[in-house]
């Protein structure tokens, strides 16, 4: 039986991260990356993108991959979908959980997607019919995830009211939850904790759960702790930091999975995640990455002397 935590910790590398580089890491690689992270105990991992490989040929695997990450035990397979094409394939692979992307910034959305708010949205409403005829075994998990929803490289400052008023409209349209992401790492603590309250007040606590953040501005862990204050239970990280937004200039790497794990563990928050396992898996990463920069302070650093898991450092 697995333990229970109190924050889960949802690896977005394989997608967010090699979406972003030159670089195209092999099958392999990727499926002996996501076995180890699922050994070091992540419970969850967006193995990838089910778009057309002529736009990310990063991401022509993803179904092998899903196929691949459902026979790991105990791991719930996650995958961004951009329309519903994507989330057809998606659902045939096996996935057991769907992000659809929509961006709060209209032009970001049209980089991104090629599509408007409207259209974006009737992709939604598609998705979430074809779900529901499924049988209830093999309906996904479909989160409605607002991106760029603290600004963007393209359009500057985003309306709050835009966030709030598509988060409900995609919650209305099908989806089983909404999340917030900070697509361009413009975020700070206070809009954070700003934008989680007026959320959750619309669509209900019980519907935004997680969110996406970016160290562009070294912002990230702050921004983190803050989701954590207003309720959140589910943060997207990468492994390395490897990451950011191929259509949104400027974006630079996710917040890293192995500080943001130091951290919550450091304190006394359980994730689940061994700490020592999981930054063998960043060498792993950097092997099979030579020519690509991964980042992070607990790597570089190394733990404490004497560390020891769950709060250390909180008592004598």
């Amino acid at each position: 039986m697995m333990s229970q935590i109190d924050i889960l910790i949802s690896e977005v590398g394989p997608r967010d991260g090699l979406q972003s580089i030159e670089s195209i890491m092999s099958t392999q690689d990727k499926k002996n990356w996501i076995q180890a992270e699922a050994k070091a105990g992540v419970r969850e991992i967006e193995v990838g993108s089910f778009v057309p490989a002529k736009l990310l040929p990063q991401m022509a695997d993803t179904a092998e991959l899903v196929r691949y990450a459902k026979t790991i035990p105990n791991l719930t397979v996650a995958a961004l979908v951009p329309n519903f094409i994507g989330a057809k394939n998606a659902i045939d692979a096996g996935v057991d959980k769907m992000c659809l992307p929509l961006s709060v910034s209209e032009t970001h959305s049209e980089a991104n997607l090629k599509k408007n708010h409207s259209q974006v949205l009737e992709e939604v409403k598609i998705i979430s019919q074809y779900i529901k005829t499924l049988d209830e075994n093999d309906r996904p998990e479909f989160e409605g995830n607002l991106s760029t929803a603290f600004g963007c490289t393209l359009e500057g400052k985003v309306s709050e009211k835009a966030v709030l008023s598509l988060g409900v409209k995609m919650m209305e349209l099908g989806c089983d939850e909404v999340g917030l992401s900070d697509t361009t790492g413009y975020a700070n603590p206070a809009q954070i904790k700003r934008l989680i309250r007026l959320l959750k007040k619309e669509v209900g606590n019980e519907n935004l759960t997680s969110v996406h953040l970016h160290n562009t501005r070294g912002l990230g862990l702050a921004n983190a702790l803050a989701a954590l204050d207003e309720g959140i239970t589910t943060l997207d990280s990468s492994l390395g930091g490897i990451g950011g937004c191929p259509f949104a200039p400027g974006a630079s790497g996710n917040i890293v999975t192995e500080d943001l794990v130091f951290m919550l563990d450091a304190m006394g928050i359980n994730t689940g995640i061994d700490i020592e396992a999981l930054l063998a898996v960043n060498q792993m990463v950097k092997k099979a990455l030579p020519n690509e920069e991964l980042y992070g302070f607990t790597i570089d650093s190394g733990l404490p002397k004497g560390y020891t898991d769950g709060g250390w450092g909180l008592t004598d």
